[in-house]
């Protein structure tokens, strides 16, 4: 792929949505995130705290969204369905405390939490099609998460029905998003049973390597579990299809280390940061995902166990408009490329011929 620049400074919102204006509604939450120097949001797909969204028909939350986006001058980088897709497959385990992310007619009610997470992420697929962003960002859910610490040793084929039931799960859907010309861009995310590049690689294998499975790539998930960050673009970069800015940090300390011991995440050693407080290396993330040609936004998702979020937010799009790379139209040495015939390359390399 030829290098691209990077789309910039998006804006996840769901950290930011509350009962207070301006948070309390799409419309203020645009205007005020457009005041910020943002250029685009990411939107959940359903959210019931967005007041000028709730009770909508869908063909009215569309036009809806729009107005909106039209009114702001903002784009959609992507549909946000993380909950949707953790709620597509939860380990028995998680019943009770997955709730909270389901709405209250189908609480208590395992299967009837999967069919809403099913509906749900089909719409995020219709969203992300008629409003032609082309994304949605998702969780895979976790069904083989509980047995990630193999003691005592897991059961024989275990790990292989997971994958194969979660890939069950999620192939009609695959299917749905080729259909609409949509890419389903996976968190790989501690808690979800794709989490990492070898748990990817093995859920892709059992899809049979779909051409909508991609990778929404977030460093601060990979620096928590040791990864190496930058390595994995240069491994992934053909299936990394978002990009959320998030920086962490990693002290380990003599009483805890990367489980984090239960620890709130202010006494965590691994936690999560706003961007330029934390540990991680912004600039070699843009510089290599210019330079494999990422072609999607760099959206700032806000997350902190220490900082304000609204000067996390006002930080963070003047941090990624900072490190947004520009791919220059022309070689530095454009000017003294030179053309020569074969004789002449002969002669420039010494090559006589008899």
């Amino acid at each position: 792929m030829k290098p691209k620049t990077i789309r910039g400074p998006g804006l996840f919102i769901s950290q930011f949505i509350g009962a207070e204006p301006p948070f309390d509604s799409l419309g203020d939450l645009a205007a005020w995130a457009s005041d910020l120097s943002f250029k685009a949001l990411q939107i959940p797909v359903f959210d019931p705290r967005l007041k000028d969204l709730a009770g909508l028909s869908e063909k009215d939350a569309v036009t809806r969204i729009e107005a909106v986006v039209s009114k702001t001058g903002l784009a959609i980088s992507e549909i946000a369905a993380q909950r949707s897709g953790q709620l597509l497959a939860v380990h028995p385990a998680y019943d009770e405390t997955m709730d909270i992310l389901a709405s209250p007619e189908v609480r208590g009610q395992p299967a009837a939490k999967q069919a809403q997470a099913v509906q749900d992420l089909r719409r995020a697929i219709t969203r992300a099609a008629i409003l032609g962003t082309g994304k949605v960002v998702t969780f895979s859910g976790g069904l083989a998460w509980p047995y990630f610490y193999p003691y005592p040793p897991r059961p024989h084929g275990l790990i292989e029905r997971a994958f194969n039931e979660l890939a069950r799960r999620w192939r009609p859907l695959l299917d749905e998003a080729d259909r609409a010309g949509v890419d389903l861009c996976f968190e790989l995310h501690p808690g979800q049973d794709l989490h990492d590049g070898a748990t990817f690689e093995r859920f892709l294998a059992c899809v049979d390597r779909h051409p909508r499975v991609k990778i929404n790539y977030d460093p601060s998930h990979f620096l928590l579990q040791q990864m190496d960050y930058l390595g994995f673009i240069d491994r992934y970069h053909q299936r990394i299809g978002a990009f959320h800015v998030k920086d962490a940090e990693f002290t380990p300390s003599a009483a805890s280390g990367a489980y984090g011991g239960y620890q709130d995440w202010l006494d965590r050693p691994g936690r999560f940061r706003s961007v330029g407080d934390g540990q991680i290396d912004f600039r070699g993330i843009f510089d290599r995902l210019t330079r494999h040609g990422y072609d999607g936004w760099a959206v700032l998702e806000w997350e902190c166990c220490l900082k304000n979020s609204n000067d996390g937010a006002r930080e963070g799009a003047r941090f990624i408009s900072e490190h947004v790379i520009r791919v220059s139209e022309r070689s530095f040495d454009a000017a003294l490329d030179a053309s020569m015939s074969p004789e002449q390359l002969d002669r420039a390399l010494g090559i006589t011929r008899s």
